[in-house]
């Protein structure tokens, strides 16, 4: 049977793909990861470390302190508040931290690929994304096909959430226990 690596920040969406991963490659067969990125809303790592304790899933947590050293964004830096709506000039959120679900998948792909596994699955979701464009299908296709060719076998990325609405994903946790 194909093992799975969820990448796992303790949110609705995740804990959704966790167990989404779970129904499909089975119990025993997944894993989850954490990055603990500096954010502001340390919670986040344990909610994560409860839900995969929940789950019976094994964890690992992953520091990336890079993001706080670059700053310039709500979840990183707490000197910026969260703010509605979008910035003129960039057209993004003030949450958005560049790159990265790009390096959280990266580095996620580079653990799967140490303990065997084929799989990786994140919640990003196209249809109700927050305006960060590595959510987007197309970057999300763009790095799977990067990881394939630098990797010695294929790593595929599963997106559950990818064009669901939230309400879907709410609907489709519920059905997922």
């Amino acid at each position: 049977m194909s093992q799975a690596l969820v990448v796992l920040s303790g949110g609705q969406d995740s804990t959704t793909c966790l167990y989404w991963a779970l129904d499909r490659f089975g119990a025993g067969q997944v894993e989850a990861v954490t990055f603990d990125y500096g954010q502001r809303h340390r919670i986040e790592l344990d909610c994560a470390a409860r839900i995969a304790a929940q789950a019976g899933t094994p964890q690992t947590v992953l520091p990336i302190d890079t993001f706080a050293v670059l700053g310039g964004n709500a979840l990183t830096e707490s000197g910026i508040a969260v703010q509605a709506g979008v910035d003129a000039q960039t057209r993004l959120p003030n949450t958005f931290v560049p790159g990265r679900n790009l390096i959280f998948l990266t580095f996620a792909a580079a653990l799967a690929y140490q303990r065997g596994f084929r799989n990786v699955v994140t919640g990003v979701t196209q249809t109700d994304y927050s305006g960060y464009p590595d959510c987007r299908q197309a970057a999300i296709q763009a790095l799977e096909q990067t990881l394939r060719l630098g990797m010695e076998y294929a790593i595929t990325i599963h997106t559950p959430l990818m064009f669901k609405s939230k309400a879907d994903t709410v609907r489709l946790a519920r059905v997922l226990g």
